[in-house]
């Protein structure tokens, strides 16, 4: 699969380069969520890994909150208007929506895209800063504040004495269920949950998801800020 998505993304690139449209296109390559190893089918795919992790040090994969479900690849290439680069810079492909439209210098309506905010100086590099936070979903829900990162982890389901030939292999939740505190400065991994040594982090993010979820899940568009 990657291998084609490269060959066939690789074939796009040389398509705009010998068309001579590069510097008035904006690619966007980034994934849906994260890794997945057996899904359901038959491919072999745990077995031919050879020691590869395709999430890296990160936790999870596809179907969980934690960052190797969440923090996915994301490439733009936009010659002459965006330099080659690094960016920390907390975006999500929601935002698309208030970027593209402020790029293209479109008024999009209050009720839509509520959840969108205008994060083009990030994109463009221009900034290396994006949101402040974001609402994050995998099974769980998580939120992260900059490098601040709490899951509402999920107790681990009942064990089943059989699985059946089609159900996919257990999922990360978080044994145990409850409120994980992450810092992501230093703990990429999630591997200490610093919940009961920061209560009032904790409390504070549990709040903003509160909020989020009192009101819907219906954002406010903001301005992204600029370094």
């Amino acid at each position: 699969m990657i291998d084609e998505v490269d060959d066939c993304f690789g074939q796009v690139l040389a398509a705009l380069d010998r068309l001579k449209l590069a510097d008035k296109t904006i690619v966007v390559l980034s994934s849906d969520n994260g890794p997945v190893i057996d899904d359901g089918y038959k491919d072999d795919a745990a077995e031919k890994l050879d020691g590869h992790k395709p999430a890296g040090p990160l936790r999870g994969g596809k179907y969980t909150a934690w960052e190797g479900g969440t923090r996915e690849p994301f490439i733009v290439r936009w010659p002459g208007h965006v330099q080659p680069g690094v960016s920390d810079a907390l975006v999500c492909q929601i935002d698309f929506l208030a970027s593209f439209a402020a790029l293209t210098k479109q008024s999009l309506s209050a009720d839509a895209a509520p959840d969108s905010i205008n994060v083009l100086p990030a994109l463009l590099g221009e900034s290396k800063t994006g949101r402040e936070g974001m609402i994050e979903q995998g099974g769980p829900l998580a939120v992260r504040q900059g490098l601040w990162k709490l899951v509402v982890a999920q107790k681990a389901p009942p064990k089943k004495v059989k699985l059946e030939d089609n159900d996919p292999p257990p999922r990360d939740t978080g044994a145990g269920g409850g409120l994980q505190l992450f810092n992501l400065a230093d703990d990429l991994a999630e591997t200490k949950n610093l919940a009961e040594q920061q209560p009032d982090k904790t409390k504070e993010l549990n709040d903003i998801l509160t909020k989020a979820r009192a009101d819907g899940g219906r954002g406010r568009r903001r301005k992204a800020r600029s370094s």
